[in-house]
């Protein structure tokens, strides 16, 4: 079941078109990561999933059912953290909790629970004093907190760990991979690293448009480059074994560092073999011999040039 499901989304602000066609489907309890440089257009489209920006065309259903720009009806699956979150500074965690559970009508006794329950989830339950005197990382916990409250089917933050310090993003990161069996997780983000510790799905947005969509396991394959790359213990057991007529051919377009060659073939078994055929007649042999697969960073650099 697709929790999300965006449907030709189109958003220009005066002629500039800022969102372009964009379709995607988000899966039910699994983590989407919404990847783009600063002012690739992921706010913007936070903003129309939650009603709060009109679209100019384009369609977006939130659990089956259409999201209309000004209504919120909606809403009521969603919990959403902003990159800033805002409190009232005097109130302690307990107490800001009871009011967001007022506001949207939750039963006290339930909200108390909780409370308690979702404070143990952020590492807040300690926390007894005043919000004014939070660490931004103890907000982003108490944000997300906020966020699970009416226990949404549906978690949008945006950009959550931009401003924390490692620690803080790993803490925040953790709280969101806990929380993927019981809800499915959107975030946005331009750290490329935080993606790839937690999420299933992955799409990137560049000029308002997706030029990568899909399962991170699905992208690598799709754009996965024949390449080896082998590391000798000194650059002349690399010299010695590139001469050998076996790796001839193999070599001549070879990247080299000083004891490390990156090999690229059409036939990555064929090239495999001739390395192998090598080590055995030079008796020369590597540190390590391994198949490359293209990173996160290196997808995300060649779609955003």
């Amino acid at each position: 079941m697709s929790i999300l499901k965006i449907e030709n989304l189109s958003k220009k602000f005066g002629g500039h078109n800022v969102i372009n066609n964009l379709s995607l489907s988000v899966p039910e309890n699994t983590i989407y990561g919404f990847l783009g440089q600063n002012g690739a257009g992921k706010t913007t489209t936070m903003k129309m999933i939650l009603g709060l920006l009109k679209p100019t065309s384009g369609k977006i259903s939130v659990c089956g059912e259409e999201v209309t720009y000004g209504k919120t009806k909606t809403n009521r699956y969603i919990g959403f953290l902003p990159d800033v979150p805002e409190f009232y500074g005097y109130m302690k965690p307990k107490e800001y909790l009871a009011l967001c559970g007022e506001i949207t009508g939750l039963d006290r006794k339930a909200v108390k629970a909780k409370s308690e329950e979702l404070l143990s989830l952020v590492g807040l339950e300690k926390a007894n004093k005043r919000i004014g005197g939070f660490s931004r990382g103890m907000k982003q916990r108490l944000g997300i907190a906020q966020a699970l409250l009416a226990e949404p089917k549906l978690l949008i933050c945006d950009e959550p760990t931009s401003a924390l310090d490692p620690i803080g993003r790993k803490e925040i990161l953790d709280i969101l991979l806990s929380v993927k069996g019981k809800t499915t997780v959107v975030f946005s983000t331009h750290i490329l690293s935080d993606v790839e510790r937690i999420c299933d799905h992955v799409a990137v947005l560049n000029n308002g448009s997706f030029v990568l969509n899909g399962t991170l396991s699905q992208l690598k394959q799709n754009h996965r480059l024949d390449t080896l790359q082998i590391e000798f213990r000194s650059p002349e057991d690399l010299q010695r074994f590139a001469g050998n007529e076996c790796v001839g051919m193999l070599f001549q377009n070879a990247e080299r560092t000083d004891c490390t060659v990156i090999l690229r073939s059409k036939d990555i078994d064929e090239a495999a073999g001739q390395i192998y055929d090598a080590i055995y007649k030079t008796k020369i042999y590597p540190v390590k011999v391994e198949i490359l697969e293209p990173t996160l960073e290196n997808l995300f650099l060649e779609v955003v040039k």
